[in-house]
């Protein structure tokens, strides 16, 4: 079963210099309040994998959407993502030296996560052949078979993967509200730890079982207001 906490707890959670995945997707599905938090606090040198880094506004009125909190606080140090073109804070922290980039295709980042749930030793992929991609440091080598070109990335996991769910019940499982799923059903099965922010708190028996995306037995700290 998983232990209950605040947000401001959750996010206390998160030493410096871990390496967290980060759900959503421009800010859908990012664990809007345990970040919050952790903005506040400040932790820094963070490496961080996470789809994008979001809005320096978003649609909740926050000057700062989601993710974009830590990149104005600059407490990432290092980030692997797919997309970083709608902050324009990240090409500036690139440029001063304060943030190092890792760009990796979209699908490819999804099955690297994936693989390091199901404890493979890497993904075998055509994407970026030919390209960049090749120089990255998660590619660990280019391989032909059968006469096409590959390469064999990396499997990513984390010490903390920080998801979000639309309910959660008091087991700790999840139900994701449409698109906010995106990569927490996978990042939810590559860390040491899962916190996993809750919308709403139900019982046991509220969401059908068909209904569980992540079960229970995957999540470590369920964060949710407190009269929860």
């Amino acid at each position: 079963m998983p232990k209950f906490v605040s947000f401001t707890e959750a996010a206390a959670l998160i030493p410096r210099g871990a390496t967290v995945m980060i759900a959503g997707f421009l800010g859908c599905g990012n664990a809007h309040r345990v970040i919050a938090e952790l903005a506040r606090l400040g932790t820094g040198d963070l490496t961080v994998i996470a789809n994008d880094t979001a809005f320096p506004n978003g649609p909740d009125g926050d000057e700062f959407y989601g993710i974009a909190k830590l990149i104005h606080n600059r407490q990432i140090k290092k980030l692997f993502a797919s997309h970083v073109g709608t902050n324009p804070e990240v090409p500036g922290q690139m440029a001063d030296g304060t943030l190092e980039l890792s760009l990796v295709p979209q699908g490819s980042l999804a099955e690297m996560i994936r693989a390091g749930g199901a404890g493979l030793g890497g993904v075998l992929t055509p994407t970026g052949v030919g390209t960049l991609v090749e120089e990255a440091e998660h590619v660990i080598t280019k391989t032909t078979i059968d006469g096409r070109d590959f390469l064999l990335e990396r499997p990513f996991w984390a010490d903390i993967a920080l998801i979000c769910g639309y309910k959660i019940d008091r087991a700790g499982n999840i139900w994701y509200k449409g698109t906010t799923r995106n990569f927490a059903s996978v990042m939810a099965t590559a860390a040491d730890v899962v916190i996993a922010e809750a919308e709403n708190v139900v019982e046991i028996g509220e969401i059908p079982p068909e209904d569980v995306v992540t079960p229970g037995p995957l999540v470590t700290y369920v964060a949710c207001a407190k009269e929860a």
